[in-house]
């Protein structure tokens, strides 16, 4: 079945219409560090905003855990989206009762109304599907229609992306019809040479991504604190860095199935090493085969890929049509080595073709790096639902909108 979409709904005007949104953006004491999940909810709202709708924004930020926590409020956001929107956005500190009731009923037309944290509510995320399906039909009492625009979360079964979706006339936003666009190009005949960058902390978050894409793609390219269990499976020590024993055995799996294949699983063959786990830590640029015999010894911890590996990462995104990313090359946090994604991060600004950051840490990394997101072909919204996808798996939140892969 298709996806429905926001015409599949019909005429909105007038109508309230619920929207969940993934604001799930990083706050300082209060204020907000990265607007990016923010401003890619405004096509959709402002979409609904134009032809009258009484527009009611829902969403989670952070992991209360079903409690109250005023760090955890989306006040802050609302304030943020009265901003980018250029008009007053209400706000309702609750999720559901009858002051949220109340204020959902005052609406105007192209009116806007954010409700408290989803997740200030335990019902959101229960395991128990009438606990959760009771939650979603108090949303649903406040609405005449729903739209989905969440990407982030579509791949939880969680109240207000999978039951809500049942309890409303429903469809996908243009947030997730774009997501998903650009998902299917990566999956569905990508254009080639076909390059995926894969870093971040651990191996195991990646192996089902690994295992779908090694079919499909030309190059790998292997980063992060992930790189260090790649370099072990190949019997080089790792001193200190990042390492997971216990899936040596299925990296050396992958390791084979690509030789067979004939991809190209591309591992640095330099990395910086650090004295510590420190912005300020003593470092040098060694083989990568050597990282126990250089100066820090066996007490030496990897933090980002050596300057000759990045340059020949950026080759291969530079030369390909079709890029993937997801995960820093190292901890871009600290300057002294986020060096190696931000090389990556120019490399993909200069694609011919298609681009895409994978959500997550490598959006933050590239924002935090200075570079705007009009810079690439595409920034996800969310990396564990983008990283689900490409594994094949099923995403409920999709689903439930009519989609089927």
């Amino acid at each position: 079945m298709a996806l429905r979409t926001l015409e599949d709904l019909g005429d909105l005007a007038g109508k309230r219409v619920v929207v969940r949104c993934d604001l799930n953006v990083p706050l300082a004491d209060g204020t907000i560090t990265d607007d990016g999940r923010v401003r890619a909810s405004l096509g959709t709202l402002n979409r609904l905003i134009g032809v009258g709708a009484r527009v009611i924004v829902i969403s989670h930020l952070g992991r209360p855990d079903g409690e109250r926590k005023a760090e955890f409020s989306l006040a802050p956001v609302a304030q943020r989206l009265s901003e980018l929107l250029g008009k007053p956005v209400a706000f309702c500190d609750e999720t559901v009762g009858d002051a949220a009731t109340a204020a959902a009923e005052a609406l105007e037309d192209g009116d806007v109304l954010v409700l408290e944290n989803l997740r200030f509510n335990s019902e959101e995320t229960a395991k128990d599907v009438g606990v959760r399906g009771d939650f979603a039909d108090r949303i649903a009492a406040m609405g005449e229609a729903f739209v989905s625009d969440g990407f982030g979360v579509v791949h939880r079964k969680q109240a207000s992306v999978y039951e809500l979706a049942g309890a409303l006339p429903s469809a996908a936003g243009l947030l997730i019809e774009q997501e998903l666009g650009v998902l299917e190009r990566l999956t569905t005949e990508p254009e080639r040479p076909y390059t995926v960058v894969l870093g971040g902390s651990k191996v195991s978050d990646k192996l089902g991504v690994i295992a779908h894409l090694l079919p499909r793609v030309d190059t790998l390219c292997i980063g992060g604190g992930m790189l260090f269990t790649f370099l072990a499976a190949q019997g080089h020590g790792v001193g200190s860095s990042l390492l997971e024993r216990d899936q040596l055995d299925t990296v050396r799996g992958y390791l084979d199935e690509a030789a067979q294949r004939g991809v190209t699983i591309d591992l640095p063959t330099d990395v910086v090493v650090a004295s510590g786990f420190a912005a300020d830590a003593e470092h040098e640029v060694v083989a990568a085969d050597a990282i126990e015999s250089a100066r820090f010894g066996a007490d030496g911890i990897g933090l980002d890929i050596g300057p000759e590996t990045a340059a020949r990462f950026a080759d291969a995104v530079r030369g390909s049509r079709t890029v993937f990313w997801n995960g820093p090359m190292g901890v871009f946090e600290f300057p002294a080595f986020a060096a190696g994604t931000k090389t990556v991060a120019q490399a993909l600004t200069e694609v011919e073709g298609l681009g895409v950051v994978g959500g997550g840490d490598s959006a933050a990394a590239v924002r935090s790096l200075g570079f705007d997101d009009d810079q690439f072909g595409h920034i996800s919204t969310g990396g564990g639902a983008s990283l689900e996808f490409l594994e094949g798996k099923s995403l409920p939140g999709l689903e439930a909108l009519g989609w089927s892969a």
